[in-house]
């Protein structure tokens, strides 16, 4: 049995620490989702941190992904895959 490493997703990120998108994975059953979240800013190499989880369920996260804030779904989040590294902290301009 051979394990397949899984890239980080947004949706199981730290709240507040700071990441890089690395690719979006949309699921069959929504292929469109890919196209929103590009359309709202999750491109490869762009900052991105979870403030925050609803509670109960931490559904939905709030996002930012640049200077912009987002509230996204776990399901949505989910396809957000993160660069692996090794740094934390965010850099502001």
């Amino acid at each position: 049995m051979s394990a397949v490493l899984q890239a980080p997703t947004l949706a199981q990120a730290a709240i507040g620490q700071a990441h890089r998108v690395k690719a979006l994975q949309a699921p069959a059953h929504a292929p469109e989702w890919k196209q929103m979240l590009e359309e709202l800013g999750f491109v490869a190499g762009e900052h991105v941190a979870v403030l925050a989880r609803a509670m109960p369920g931490a559904d939905p996260l709030v996002v930012r992904i640049g200077q912009s804030t987002f509230a996204l779904r776990r399901a949505e989040a989910e396809c957000v895959e993160l660069e692996s590294s090794g740094k934390t902290g965010a850099t502001h301009a």
